[in-house]
């Protein structure tokens, strides 16, 4: 959320000039009191000697007039004003030892003096030497800022005004905490490649932002890893075990605090790990600085160039002595540098585990064209990943993206979302239960059939596109949205894609003359027409929740130790189990994962007897599903999505 801090309504400086603390208790600051106050303000009283001698032209030095217009008392008889009021020091003096201050009880502004119910200084009244009382003048205090001088005093001083300013218009954009945005601005502008940095223990073998925000980093990790407690789980029951012992593992995935805590199970599990990100706008800076100062080599920051993009992916495999023998993938684009590249690798690769629909299709392609050497593990048609991170983690994450790019009110709002997949069906729900108004577009019959069931109205795109407010494509396919779509849209239509690959929408036509792009905050821009018309495009058509959000992290627990037991699975199966062919991960470790999280609710499964599991002809333990058995209809066959080219899904 862009924020401007607004300049106070009071000025921030001392009202009072510095006091000698021989001259007993000062008199409050005196203002004139607004009209129809009912009080009439009363000069400090002097002896008569002393008023006489005081100059007329010391109560015009200071403010002349009251709101009221009545001229404001003499400013003489207060220490501490006299210099306020132009006034020299030793002008005027207050007696002082014999003078006392007596406050009057029954006046209602009095109660609560030091807080509470107070609505104003109390009245007041000054015994003189003589005797003589009279009423002091009754004062509205100015109001001072202590609290906020002193906060914004003890602001960093390296921090300049455009990075503070930056830091505060990301803090609704960013994960992190606050504290850890505020960094220097050279920091900022400085590429990390560029950077020259170290761990505590020497080690330069990463490139992330900044290592000094891994304390922060590390915050993050520790807070996610109470949610994730199938993974912690894993570490107590197979640390001892070391399942995963040489086996080294590259990894391109969003490196977040939810993945960092993967990392460090499969480092605790026995592995070597390096890292990269599979998308340039989902890494938090601060967990790949904790991970990095952890000894583990990551290769990744917020922002990534394109070529960024590559060059942390090409660190990550071509380093000397050292050489992967598995790969965990998220979108297809390591396994394609790597064939692209590095061919020779796979001769020592045991296998690839892949939890995208993008990376799915392109294996199914490698495997169609003969060219999958060998043996891959389709987590992302699993069902505890389709039936949780697809669906529960879409459903909520799709709010928070929205709600943070663009502040908006979804009530009455008309939205089209492309695609009924698990991904689309969490967003549905989601919206319509926000009160929007949702249209579905598909082209899978039985998926069409769900949305007609589940309350929404089956469109085309073109049928919808001039009249709705949000555009949300789930599809994993390419050029859903066009160019003409685009020209279509109404005035202020916000545009956003929930799917993995960032082909959905068709960016790269928006990128013409004839159309203007203004950044509005991090991560949201106007694309404007020369009619004046504008879309508000997020993430540039990237992964909305993961780049512009955060995602729930039980729900990414569920993946990740999906992930998790697939690369155990693969690395200590015997030879000739797997063959050079894409599999599905067996639904009794897809049964194992989801057990793992029930203790989390307390829950307790009911168990088959003898006769009920001879009845069903199940084994009582399970699987309890057969394999062929999926949460969806099968959208994974090899030849559904050939058109694809490798290297669109960065």
């Amino acid at each position: 959320m862009s924020v401007q801090v607004a300049a106070p309504a009071v000025e921030l400086k001392e009202l009072s000039g510095p006091m000698d603390k021989a001259a007993g208790p000062p008199c409050e600051p005196v203002t004139a009191h607004p009209p129809g106050h009912g009080v009439a303000a009363a000069p400090c009283p002097l002896p008569a000697a002393e008023r006489e001698a005081a100059p007329a032209s010391s109560s015009s030095s200071s403010s002349s007039t009251s709101s009221g217009g009545g001229e404001r008392p003499p400013l003489s008889g207060c220490p501490g004003l006299s210099a306020a009021a132009g006034l020299p020091p030793g002008a005027a003096k207050v007696p002082q030892a014999s003078a006392m201050k007596r406050s009057d009880p029954h006046h209602p502004q009095h109660r609560h003096r030091d807080g509470g119910d107070s609505g104003g200084p109390a009245a007041e009244a000054l015994v003189s030497p003589d005797g003589t009382v009279t009423e002091a003048p009754r004062t509205v205090k100015k109001i001072q800022f202590a609290d906020q001088k002193q906060e914004f005093n003890k602001r960093p001083t390296k921090i300049g005004r455009r990075s503070l300013s930056r830091s505060i218009s990301q803090s609704s954009t960013d994960s992190y905490s606050s504290a850890a945005s505020y960094t220097d601005s050279s920091d900022d502008e400085t590429s990390p490649r560029d950077k020259q940095q170290k761990n505590s223990k020497g080690s330069s073998d990463f490139c992330v932002k900044n290592i000094k925000q891994a304390e922060f980093g590390r915050r993050e990790i520790e807070i996610a890893e109470q949610e994730m407690p199938a993974l912690m789980a894993l570490r107590k029951r197979a640390q001892g075990e070391k399942p995963l012992a040489g086996a080294k593992i590259v990894g391109c995935t969003h490196i977040t605090a939810q993945t960092a805590v993967l990392m460090e199970t499969l480092g605790a599990l026995g592995a070597q790990c390096r890292w990269a990100a599979c998308n340039i706008y989902s890494t938090l800076n601060e967990v790949a600085a904790a991970l990095a100062e952890s000894g583990f080599p990551v290769f990744a920051w917020k922002g990534e160039s394109e070529d960024d993009f590559w060059w942390c992916i090409d660190r990550c495999v071509n380093v000397e002595g050292w050489q992967p023998n598995m790969i965990l993938d998220d979108g297809g684009d390591l396994t394609h540098w790597i064939y692209k590249k590095y061919p020779n690798m796979f001769k020592k690769i045991k296998g690839i585990v892949e939890e995208s629909v993008t990376g799915v299709h392109r294996l199914y392609q490698l495997s169609k064209a003969g060219k999958l050497c060998v043996p891959a593990m389709n987590v992302n048609d699993s069902v505890t990943k389709q039936k949780f991170d697809n669906l529960y983690c879409c459903r909520e994450s799709i709010l928070d993206g929205l709600k943070r790019t663009t502040d908006m009110m979804f009530g009455g709002k008309q939205v089209v979302v492309c695609g009924y997949g698990e991904v689309g069906k969490g967003c549905c729900a989601a919206l319509k239960a926000m009160g929007s108004i949702v249209y579905v577009t598909e082209i899978d019959p039985i998926c069409a059939l769900q949305a007609c069931m589940d309350g929404f109205r089956l469109v085309k795109l073109n049928e919808v596109i001039r009249q709705v407010d949000i555009v949300i494509t789930c599809t994993g396919n390419k050029n859903v949205v066009t160019r003409e779509h685009l020209d279509r849209m109404k005035n202020s239509c916000i545009v956003c894609n929930m799917g993995h690959s960032n082909t959905e929408i068709d960016v790269a036509s928006l990128r013409t003359p004839e159309l203007t792009w203004e950044r509005v905050r991090s991560q949201v821009d106007h694309v404007i027409w020369p009619d004046g018309k504008r879309i508000v495009l997020l993430a540039e058509g990237r992964l909305l929740n993961l780049s512009c959000s955060t995602v729930p992290t039980f729900v990414l627990s569920i993946t990740a130790t999906t992930q998790a037991l697939a690369l155990i699975e693969l690395y200590n199966a015997p030879e000739g189990r797997y063959k050079q062919d894409v599999y599905l991960l067996p639904k009794k470790m897809d049964e194992y994962v989801a057990s793992l999280h029930l203790p989390t609710f307390d829950a307790h499964l009911t168990e088959l007897t003898d006769e009920q599991a001879k009845y069903l002809g199940l084994n009582k333990n399970g699987p309890f599903k057969p394999n062929y058995y999926s949460s969806q209809s099968n959208r994974s066959l090899p030849d559904k999505f050939s058109q694809f080219e490798p290297g669109f899904g960065v």
